[in-house]
């Protein structure tokens, strides 16, 4: 991920000034200030380090195109036409740009993401994790949201309408604010929309790492339960979790997955034939489809069966020893 030490990482009581531009602010810069706010300074006030009215604490944080503050900054990011991760800058609007290994250009947020993003996961957990299981939350994160960002910034793909992208710059003063209300209002503006900006995108971003964390765990669940499964076709998870992903990435069998639903429910899921398609690879018996209670337990002949839906995709029974049995039933019904 890095070869150097990023500026203010192993020397964690040095003060870190930062800079990134002023101006409209889009995702990019509004997500690279949240990895080092993480990654440097996590107990610091992330809003009020924005708007200058906050406690002093390590990093430091201004949003300015003069020539002077950028050359006085520590860390410049999505500013200054240089890329020098060595010397804290972090650019990516130069001729001969930052490109990941398959030719995708780099934003500033995925080259900040590359050397800060292992510190700020730490900072973000609750709970320690091995270096394994942190390199693993970096690049599942990585995929799933800092990719999509360099390609936004870039005009190479966008992220489209209710994206992160277009939430971001719904939080930038309309064009004609100044026009509006004058200059010094419209500055004002600028820099509270980028405050709100920044809340909401640390919110995300820590909720996308706690996220990748849990669907790690959930592999090593799934695939230990796969294991001890007496009948493969049918997985039984002890506690609801995402499982779906695992099965298709692994080409796991599985056509039902068995596990709780609260209240003392455990359901039935059928597996679709495609991730994220509709259907399944083996249906609920037909007869099953809409009934509840002791008409589906009638029929099904499981003497708890609570439910089983109308398109035939999920049922449930009242216990996991009759949620097994539905399953293992509708499989003698159903199965080719």
């Amino acid at each position: 991920m890095t070869e150097h030490t990023p500026i203010g990482l192993g020397h964690e009581t040095t003060p870190v000034r930062a800079l990134t531009h002023s101006g409209n602010f889009h995702a990019d810069e509004t997500l690279g200030y949240v990895i080092l706010h993480y990654a440097l300074a996590p107990q610091g006030d992330l809003r009020a380090r924005i708007l200058g009215d906050g406690p002093e604490d390590r990093l430091t944080f201004t949003r300015s195109r003069v020539p002077g503050q950028i050359q006085a900054s520590d860390i410049v990011f999505d500013v200054g036409g240089v890329y020098d991760p060595a010397a804290g800058r972090y650019d990516h609007h130069m001729k001969n740009k930052p490109l990941r290994e398959d030719g995708t250009p780099y934003s500033a947020a995925g080259l900040l993401w590359k050397d800060y993003g292992l510190a700020a996961i730490r900072n973000m957990l609750a709970e320690p994790v091995e270096d394994a299981m942190a390199a693993a939350i970096w690049q599942a994160v990585d995929k799933a949201l800092i990719l999509p960002v360099d390609l936004d910034d870039n005009g190479v793909a966008k992220m489209g309408r209710l994206s992160l992208a277009e939430i971001v710059s719904t939080c930038g003063a309309a064009w004609d604010t100044a026009e509006l209300y004058g200059a010094e209002e419209a500055g004002k503006r600028e820099m509270t929309g980028f405050a709100d900006a920044a809340g909401i995108v640390a919110r995300y971003l820590v909720g996308v790492v706690d996220r990748a964390r849990a669907s790690l765990k959930a592999v090593e669940r799934v695939l230990r339960a796969y294991e001890q499964a007496e009948d493969k076709r049918i997985l039984v998870l002890e506690t609801g979790m995402p499982a779906e992903k695992v099965i298709f990435e692994r080409d796991l069998p599985v056509v039902y997955v068995v596990s709780p639903a609260g209240g003392g429910q455990w359901n039935v899921k059928a597996v679709p034939p495609a991730r994220g398609e509709f259907g399944q690879r083996v249906s609920l018996p037909e007869a099953w489809g809409g009934l509840e209670g002791q008409a589906l337990a009638d029929v099904s002949g499981i003497g708890d069966a609570a439910f089983a839906h109308p398109a035939r995709f999920i049922c449930g029974a009242r216990s996991r020893a009759g949620a097994v049995a539905m399953a293992r039933r509708a499989l003698e019904i159903g199965a080719p």
